[in-house]
């Protein structure tokens, strides 16, 4: 039996995120940085920053959610598809997730040569929404609210929150890429099975 895309994507980040923890200097060149993008500088971030953290706690929070509901989405696509489709369609949703999630915050912060980002949560963030769409009568768990939601309500609640948290702009967490991330795996799901809009909205 062969480990999944999720555990190895999973086991990769822990593994490299460790190496920055170690190595500061090694994880700063893997930094975001849309200033130096827009100057021709700085490409390694593009890809590079979703394999560090900032911290263990950072780590962990986007790692066990990415295990939740990464390894349900794999399995559906695995099914659904075949196992070798699946797989591919899955790791191709996080790595362009991933690189997705950097879109907004470029488009925000180019001039800002102060800005800089890492953490895997626009990738996550795009296999989340990818899930939602996928099955969007899943019961997931969001912060404040003690009990689980349908996912079709879990959905739009995460981007408000995450909306007006970047419009209040008092904490160090890149809301924007994690909205982008969202759209860019919602739109994935969508693209690969167009029906699942139509199952997602018929549930308002």
């Amino acid at each position: 039996m062969t480990a999944s895309a999720t555990l190895i994507i999973l086991v990769c980040c822990v593994l490299i995120s460790y190496l920055g923890f170690q190595r500061m200097e090694l994880r700063d060149k893997f930094l975001y940085s849309p200033y130096e993008i827009a100057h021709g500088k700085g490409h390694l971030g593009l890809l590079g920053h979703m394999w560090f953290h900032g911290n263990w706690e950072h780590l962990l929070f986007n790692m066990m959610s990415f295990l939740f509901l990464g390894q349900s989405l794999e399995d559906w696509w695995d099914l659904e598809y075949g196992e070798d489709r699946g797989t591919l369609l899955f790791v191709g949703l996080y790595f362009f997730g991933g690189l997705a999630a950097t879109i907004w915050p470029y488009l925000r912060h180019r001039e800002n040569t102060h800005y800089r980002s890492l953490g895997a949560s626009g990738a996550v963030a795009a296999v989340i929404f990818a899930a939602i769409v996928w099955n969007p009568t899943m019961k997931l768990g969001i912060m404040f609210i003690p009990f689980p939601i349908p996912a079709y309500w879990f959905g739009p609640l995460y981007l408000l929150l995450e909306y007006l948290a970047m419009k209040r702009g008092k904490s160090n967490i890149a809301n924007d890429a994690h909205i982008s991330g969202a759209i860019f795996g919602a739109a994935f799901s969508i693209l690969l099975n167009p029906h699942k809009l139509t199952e997602f909205l018929q549930n308002f």
